[in-house]
């Protein structure tokens, strides 16, 4: 009514789990190959336009019950979830414009939470989905938790990054080829190489591993499973096409764990697949003291999944990717639930991003206390990480929330 607007971008994923939001794709191969959006388009201008035309944008939580009612599926297949997220976020910064107010805070109030600029886990060596499967885990990434500030961790992340490519040139011949989310691509002989070469890059920069920066990993597990008929007599099985191996759950949480042992991992994002419920809670006896085992394909953001991971102790920490779920709001409640549980969250970007960098504000705005955005490469990713730099130095009342792994780390 008052002429406030808010326009907003949402994101597509490579490596997606299986239970996700419905993205609607147009399918027709003579337009981007098939992944063309004017069909979620046309449903944002026709039916979700006629529905919230009237509607206060200031009551989130109606809003996104309206557009899920309009849906009327379990996935938001009809209208698709990217056509729906993109009118709740729209709203939301519509709402913020209307009280004036940056989207962080307006997150902030939505999320009944104290904002806080979140400690970035970021891409430095990358494989699987996300760089066409040289080696079989999907990332390695740094945490700089040394820092004090978001723009120490960015300049800490940054001598990283290149003593890893200087590293990679004079070791391997590696040309600066990037992946998915910006991180470097490199072929190795194997998976803990790439561990090698993260703790060889935080030394050479002149960072202690750990203490300075820490690892975490994204096995995406669920990509190399292999379940039923396709398993054989012995059931579930781990094929890591780049050794040669294949392995049963019991013997990747064992590998997970040994490398837990050796390396500064502080963060294990899907170690086992998304299905794999019966092995989830093994993985988390073994390593929940000693790092955040991190569930993405296994909870999707969604709370009835994230409510058995509870229940079962399953995971200590969720990722929260918003377009896995279609709606702000319940992506606020998936979050609220795992916090509520004492678990950690982790905002997530997509491989299929946008240069929008709303995320930075939810991250902040959530209180969530860790972003995952990607690499410093490639502007989308880029986009995010100047968000967060102009609401450190506009809002320097904000905290830094450098400490969300300290419990990990034994004292010595």
């Amino acid at each position: 009514a008052d002429g406030s607007q808010g326009r907003a971008a949402v994101p597509s994923g490579a490596s997606t789990g299986a239970f996700e939001a419905h993205e609607l794709r147009d399918g027709d191969p003579r337009r981007y190959r098939g992944k063309g959006v004017r069909r979620a388009v046309e449903h944002v201008r026709g039916p979700i336009a006629a529905r919230l035309t009237g509607m206060d944008p200031g009551e989130q939580g109606v809003l996104d019950r309206a557009l899920i009612e309009l849906d009327g599926t379990p996935d938001k297949a009809r209208l698709g979830a990217n056509a729906l997220l993109a009118a709740s976020l729209a709203c939301a910064h519509a709402a913020a414009a209307a009280e004036r107010q940056p989207l962080f805070r307006w997150l902030a109030h939505l999320a009944g939470s104290e904002p806080r600029l979140p400690l970035p886990m970021i891409n430095l060596l990358s494989g699987g989905k996300h760089a066409g499967g040289q080696v079989d885990f999907q990332d390695f990434l740094i945490v700089p938790r040394g820092a004090e500030s978001v723009s120490r961790a960015l300049e800490m992340t940054h001598a990283v990054y290149f003593a890893a490519l200087d590293l990679l040139r004079e070791r391997h011949g590696y040309q600066p080829l990037v992946a998915d989310e910006g991180g470097l691509a490199p072929r190795l002989a194997s998976n803990e190489a790439m561990l090698e070469v993260c703790v060889a890059a935080i030394e050479r920069a002149g960072l202690r591993p750990l203490d300075d920066v820490a690892l975490a990993v994204d096995v995406a597990a669920t990509h190399f499973f292999r379940a039923g008929a396709e398993a054989g007599a012995t059931g579930g099985r781990y094929r890591l096409a780049l050794e040669g191996a294949e392995l049963d759950a019991a013997a990747l949480v064992e590998r997970l764990a040994a490398w837990r042992g050796k390396y500064p991992i502080l963060s294990i994002e899907d170690g086992l697949a998304e299905d794999d419920w019966a092995h989830w809670p093994e993985l988390t006896r073994r390593l929940g003291t000693r790092c955040q085992v991190l569930g993405d394909d296994l909870f999707v953001t969604q709370t009835a999944r994230i409510g058995r991971g509870i229940r079962e102790r399953a995971a200590n920490s969720v990722l929260i990717k918003v377009n896995q779920v279609g709606t702000l709001s319940e992506a606020l409640d998936a979050l609220r639930l795992a916090q509520e549980a004492g678990w950690s969250a982790v905002v997530s970007a997509r491989s299929g991003e946008t240069e929008d960098a709303w995320l930075a504000d939810l991250a902040t705005g959530s209180g969530a206390g860790q972003i995952k955005v990607g690499s410093i490469a490639r502007s989308e990713r880029l986009a995010k990480y100047n968000r967060l730099l102009a609401l450190e130095h506009g809002h320097p009342e904000l905290p830094f929330a450098r400490s969300e792994l300290d419990r990990f780390v034994r004292p010595a």
